[in-house]
């Protein structure tokens, strides 16, 4: 099969190599792709977003099948013009894709189909928003953009001050764009954090290995957001118990509440939970693979991965086997010095071979990298997602970690302490 990857990042990277193991894949191109994704398929520069010249690309090289893996195309409807010329594609269509496009339509969905979440409220007013936030009085409060913000849209706000200025931020300043034009409030929750990715057909639901994310920039959780510094898997929290209780209270009932609304979601649907003291809540949805948890969740894939994807596509879901081995992976993100502020391109990365480090047991997962005459560069605030596995979480950290000292670039940075709190769960 041709097969078109949508997208250009870490998570891009991750997919195509597992769809290559697939005695079913033949050539394979990715667009926008990036450096390091140059060496495993072919990359065509046409932005993620730009559907019209996407489709006609689509079109000229006549795929059999795409693989839609970002949030922006997905919202846009990129998977419903690609069915309009024939090529069938992984990934919901504009419809189910507001699970994660509309912060406001996943929580009304939640509260109408009795799905736990956090407590809530919408508003396009901030004054009335911060009025709200003021007569409640609990702290910390969590303000969330309507709309998609590259995962940047979700402001902890400790008191009244900070949360009139993230609602200014948000809704005058306009931060995050026409995303900001109304806000969720919600109760903020504590707990551990899981994150589940799941493929299903609309029908059938088959959640992957469970995986932690690390999304502060600095050891100790300390610092800004990110889009995330590394991450393990599976999550030593999210015992067979916790799911098996997400399976009935979370995952079935979003899978029917979606057929019910008459936007049944195909593809990668992502489950954000909280394991709070009353059970687990959902935090958010997303539409696709999480990125950097798809660099550690495929790397235990033990199925065709294509395979699943056709089956999500067909509706055939229920007839396809899907299993994980039952070691451990980790990935650790080497950044730009400055991410996720300001940060400087074009500087040269050295220590690997055609992208990868010879000899090596880990994976180079190429997330903001470029090719400069011949050269390969950074090109992103995460450059790079170094992933290793093993038959015990620290022994694939030991080998990630071992793997980042061999790559070089100017102001590279990374967190010294990933996998740290689930190594603490597991004594």
């Amino acid at each position: 099969m041709k097969i078109l990857v949508v997208g250009g990042g870490g998570r891009e990277h991750a997919i195509i190599r597992k769809l290559k193991e697939s005695p079913l894949c033949g050539e394979i191109w990715c667009a926008p792709g990036n450096g390091g994704i140059s060496y495993n398929a072919h990359c065509k520069n046409i932005k993620a977003t730009d559907l019209d010249a996407m489709v006609a690309f689509a079109k000229e090289e006549a795929f059999d099948y795409a693989v839609v893996a970002q949030d922006d195309p997905l919202a846009l409807g990129m998977v419903d013009r690609l069915a309009e010329i024939g090529i069938p594609s992984f990934g919901p269509n504009a419809a189910a894709a507001r699970i994660e496009a509309s912060k406001v339509f996943s929580k009304d969905l939640m509260r109408k189909y009795h799905i736990p979440t956090a407590d809530y409220a919408v508003f396009d007013d901030p004054a009335k928003a911060l009025a709200y936030i003021t007569e409640k009085g609990e702290y910390p409060t969590v303000i969330k953009a309507d709309g998609l913000a590259l995962g940047k849209g979700v402001l902890i706000c400790e008191d009244e001050a900070s949360a009139r200025d993230g609602l200014k931020e948000i809704m005058e300043d306009k931060k995050f764009g026409a995303s900001g034009n109304r806000v969720v409030v919600e109760e903020f929750l504590t707990g551990p954090e899981v994150s589940v990715l799941s493929f299903t057909d609309g029908k059938v639901v088959k959640p992957m290995v469970s995986s932690m994310d690390h999304k502060r920039a600095l050891d100790g959780d300390k610092g800004l957001n990110t889009g995330g510094m590394g991450t393990v898997a599976p999550n030593p929290y999210y015992t067979p118990e916790v799911a098996q209780q997400c399976m009935e209270t979370i995952f079935l009932p979003t899978i029917e509440a979606m057929q019910r609304e008459g936007c049944p979601f195909k593809g990668c649907l992502y489950f954000g939970l909280m394991l709070t003291p009353k059970g687990p809540k959902v935090i958010e949805y997303n539409c696709r693979f999480g990125d950097p948890e798809t660099q550690v969740v495929l790397p235990l894939l033990e199925s065709d991965l294509l395979k699943i994807m056709l089956s999500t596509t067909n509706g055939t879901l229920a007839d396809t086997e899907v299993t994980f081995s039952n070691g451990a992976a980790a990935c650790v993100v080497m950044a730009s010095g400055g991410y996720p502020e300001h940060y400087e391109k074009g500087k040269e990365i050295t220590g690997l071979t055609e992208g990868q480090i010879s000899g090596s047991p880990a994976v180079v997962y190429h997330a903001g990298t470029a090719l400069t005459d011949g050269k390969l560069v950074t090109n992103g605030g995460r450059v790079l997602g170094v992933t290793a596995t093993g038959d015990t979480l620290p022994q694939a950290l030991e080998k990630a970690y071992a793997a980042c000292e061999s790559i070089h670039f100017e102001g590279a940075h990374k967190r010294n302490d990933i996998g740290q709190r689930a190594l603490k769960a597991l004594l």
